[in-house]
């Protein structure tokens, strides 16, 4: 089995995520450390991930669950046509 592609939502929302918690996690974090930095961007890229794998998959990708039932047969009724009184000529 395939492993599905991301959707353009998950790379956006996933890549948003990663940026904007880097920025709030190192404002307030105040590190100014190589390591501190480095745990900032684990964490951010963790939650990005999260969030990208979050995101609901669209109807059209999602597998059928259960296959609908064959149709049962149809009987289809043809009404008679309606039928027209004889007339009679009267000899000439």
């Amino acid at each position: 089995m395939a492993m599905p592609r991301p959707t353009v939502a998950q790379f956006a929302y996933g890549s948003c995520a990663v940026i904007l918690s880097t920025f709030a996690l190192l404002l307030l974090s105040g590190t100014t450390s190589g390591a501190g930095v480095a745990a900032v961007a684990v964490v951010s890229l963790a939650l990005g991930l999260l969030v990208a794998v979050r995101v609901p998959v669209p109807a059209s990708r999602r597998p059928a669950a259960v296959r609908p039932a064959t149709p049962l047969p149809v009987r289809a009724t043809v009404p008679s046509p309606a039928r027209e009184q004889v007339r009679e000529r009267a000899a000439s």
